[in-house]
Parts: structure tokens; sequence; C-alpha cells
């Protein structure tokens, strides 16, 4: 705790003054925390103060409060190119919220424990940002990109989280996720001048090779990097109290028809709650489990029995694969294809159909998604088109990101869909009666197929890998798609 204020005095977050008359504190507290190594090792002990800005008034102690953060599809995307192109990879912590400085007139107590009885009374009024401030990721992202832009640095408009600087033959990429920073580049001394530079800058702590970036582990070889939430999965598990617990083959059952009405209400849906917004996390290596966790989220507000044994279900199959996640080679090329399907009316309350698609830069899978669609579709082909509507959107996006990261993309994205009656919609430009409702999503599937952006194709239902995005599958069906995917288990024994 003293170290923690004596760096935030070092920082001149704040100037103690006595309150002026008309304003009001808001209190602060302590935050202790142990933080671990990938590996579960103890790597500190840590005490951190916190403001507690949910006592802030908006238009008085704080006005905006948005920060951008790195979309996980590009630090997917990253990772990818960096296989193949063979680029350093290094991580930065960054003190982040203590750099930001504030606009507004803020005052906070004295911290608990470091207020003295008898003297005068004193508040301290902000200087610079503090953890838990409403304002504080907007402060010191603000204060992050225009240092960083000073350097050189280009601000990516696809991903306002991403800058690149290009100098002479280097190529350098700095990736922000609030205060985690990812720095990539083909030249080792450029990173090293980088490094030094934002010393002299800001409170940084050099964490060398990336390994561990937002609980996700990074393993790297010379064949590619492979990501994984080993760590993560287990600490889930712990929690359930299913560490022991007989492993199973799929995510869920393949006939498992799951109804918000039935069944007995959780006596503590809370434990539902919390063990569903754990998975949606794991969802960033475990792209298999998206469609299960897109149906148990739909039933956080009323949790049921059934649905908590579908979660048992879900950690059972986790059980049997903790180290499973993503890889990216080190060879390939780096083309953009993509997968589209739908699930023709699946919710059998709302009758909507639910798109689920993939996307794979070269051998690399960098994007997915599975979502109910917003309208209910009066046909397969309309659903199916809706789906297309989708991964074109995300495939356009994609194309915007990778001319950031200076890949060349002469050539169209594949677009793979398994309907041919969707196929044949976006190929001929003639309205009915049938298309006259979905006519947005037709106009946006058809200018990006005529500037060149995607080409359509075809390909048998048995080979289409986004059906594992929109239904349950059986077992022979599921670890079939899976190992087409690329993903593999990396702590699995050999």
């Amino acid at each position: 705790m003293a170290a923690e204020l004596h760096a935030l005095e070092q920082n001149h977050t704040w100037t103690l003054t006595p309150l002026p008359s008309g304003h009001r504190p808001i209190g602060c507290k302590w935050v202790y925390k142990i933080k671990y190594n990938s590996d579960g090792t103890v790597e500190r002990y840590k005490a951190r103060l916190v403001a507690k800005g949910f006592t802030q008034r908006e238009g008085i102690d704080y006005k905006e409060t948005f920060s951008p953060v790195a979309k996980l599809t590009t630090v997917r995307c990253l990772l990818a190119i960096a296989a193949v192109r063979h680029w350093s990879l290094h991580q930065m912590d960054v003190h982040a919220f203590l750099h930001g400085d504030l606009l507004e007139e803020v005052y906070m107590q004295l911290p608990p424990g470091f207020c003295r009885q008898g003297e005068t009374p004193m508040v301290c009024r902000f200087n610079k940002s503090l953890y838990g401030l409403k304002q504080a990721s907007r402060s010191w992202f603000q204060k992050f990109s225009a240092t960083i832009q000073q350097d050189g640095f280009y601000q990516s408009r696809a991903d306002y989280s991403l800058f690149t600087k290009i100098s002479g033959n280097s190529f350098t990429v700095v990736l922000i996720y609030v205060d985690d920073m990812i720095i990539a580049g083909n030249d080792e001394n450029v990173i090293a001048t980088l490094k030094e530079s934002l010393h002299t800058k800001f409170r940084i702590k050099d964490l060398g090779q990336l390994r561990y970036f937002l609980g996700i582990e990074v393993a790297r070889s010379t064949d590619g990097i492979s990501i994984s939430q080993r760590k993560y999965t287990l600490d889930i598990l712990d929690e359930a109290g299913l560490l022991g617990a007989k492993p199973l083959l799929t995510p869920m059952e393949e006939n498992n028809k799951l109804l918000p009405t039935v069944g007995d209400l959780l006596k503590n849906p809370s434990i539902y709650r919390r063990l569903v917004g754990q998975l949606i996390y794991l969802t960033i290596t475990r792209p298999e489990i998206s469609y299960s966790i897109h149906i148990l989220s739909q039933f956080m507000q009323e949790p049921r029995k059934p649905h908590l044994h579908a979660v048992h279900h879900l950690l059972r199959y986790l059980k049997g694969a903790l180290g499973q996640g993503l890889y990216f080679p080190a060879k390939g090329n780096l083309l953009l294809r993509g997968f589209c399907d739908a699930d023709w009316a699946r919710c059998s309350i709302t009758r909507r159909s639910v798109t689920g698609y993939c996307i794979f830069l070269g051998e690399a899978l960098i994007s997915w998604k599975t979502k109910k669609q917003t309208t209910v579709s009066r046909s397969s082909a309309e659903s199916e088109y809706q789906a297309m509507a989708s991964i074109t959107c995300e495939l356009t996006w994609l194309k915007y990101l990778l001319d950031d990261l200076k890949v060349e993309h002469s050539q169209p994205a594949k677009l793979f869909c398994d309907s041919k009656a969707a196929l044949h919609i976006a190929a001929n430009p003639v309205y009915h009666e049938r298309t006259k409702h979905i006519e947005i999503d037709c106009h946006v599937v058809r200018e990006r197929i005529q500037s060149g952006v995607i080409v359509t194709a075809h390909l048998p239902s048995s080979c289409q890998l986004a059906d594992l995005f929109t239904k349950p599958l059986n077992s022979s069906i599921f670890h079939s798609l899976l190992n087409k995917f690329g993903i593999l288990d990396i702590h699995a024994p050999t």
C-alpha cells in the first residue's frame, strides 16, 4: 500500500487541498490481488487504490466514459500474420489510468489507513486520472493515442486500438487493450527503441516475449503460434467443483431442446449467471463452444435446473480437453475465405433462424459468430442470405484491417455457402416478391461481389464448416469438423 501511494505521489496524480465549498468528494478503497503466472505460481502481491467512481455525478464529475479496446478478432489476426511473417511479439503492461489528464474538477477523500486524526481535513484534487474513475479509460486512451501518433504511428480506422508505423524496411505494430499492450514487428532494434521511448513517457513494465495476454496462453515454435486458456478453464472447473468429473465428447447434447419455462427455477441464479459469464470469455480460443454459449446465455434472466445441467454438460466437455485452443501455422498464404450457414427457424419460441459463420486467414481461424437473426425468415433461402450478408460485412471489415497491417489481398475473399437459392439471389439483380423484404441484405452482398471484394461459391452441406455454429452435432460429425479448424489440445500427452 505504501509503495502504491509513493508511485501515485511520484506521478503527481493529485494535490492535497482543503475541500472548496459547493464540492463533494468521492470515496476510495483499497483492492488487494494476487497476480499469478500462467503456470499458477505467484508473480506478486498487489495493492491498488481505486476511486469509487459509482458516486460520480454525470455533467459534474465526468462527461464521457467510452474508451476503445482492441477487438479480439484483431488480436487473432495479428497473431496469424506474425506466425507467417515471423514477426517478433512482445508484451508490455502499462499503469494506464495514471497517465490520463482530467478536464473535470474532481475531489477524492484521503486513502483509508493514511489519514491521521487531529489533522486539518484535506482532500485529493485530481491532476491525472485514477483507477475507478468513470472517465479514466477514456482519458488514458486519448493521452496514449496522441503520444504514439507524435512518434509517427498511424491509427487504424478499422480498429482504433491498432497503431502501425513504417520506417524504411521495418514495420511495427502496437495493439492496446486497456492497459495491456502487444508490440509486433520485423525489426528488433526498432522495437527496442520504441520500448525506450514509451518508458520515458509512461510508467510501463516490459514483460518480454508474448506468453500470457488477457488470460490467454501463447506458445510459439518454428512451426507456428498456438493460443489456449487452460489455466482459465481449470479455474472455472475448480470453482464449479467439477475437476474430478467424467469428461464428455460434445459440448451439448444433440437433441437437447432447452425452453425458458420447463423445469424448476434455481434457488440461487447467480451461480448460473457467473458460470455462463465466465464461459463467454472462454470462446476467445474455443470456437466449438460458441453455439452452446449462445443457447445458454438466453436463460440468464430466469435460469432453471435443465439449463444448469446443460452448463455442467459443457463443463464436462471442457474437462476432456483443458488445453485445447487455436493454432496459427507459420507456413501458408494470407488469403481470406469464409463459410456461412443458417439453421432456419431454429428457435422454437420465436422461430427465428440462427446465423453461423467462420473466417480463415490462410489456414488460421480468426473470426466466427453464432447469432440469432433479428427477424423471422419466411424461407430457408432468406435465412441463408441473411447469414451471407453478416459474413460479407465481416469480410469487408477484415479487408480494411489487413490493409492497415500491410497484407496485400488482391484476390477476392472466397465465400462458401451450401444454399444454391441464396447464391442465385446474390448473382441475379432481379427482385421479386420473395426477396423484396430483404432488399438491403441483397444490396450489401451484391455490391461486394460486383466490386470484387468477395466471390461466392457453392459447397455440399456435408462440407459446410459453419454447421458447428448453428446447431448441436453428434460426436462423430462434431470432431470431424473440429479437426478442420486447426484446433488442437496444446497440453495433450503425446
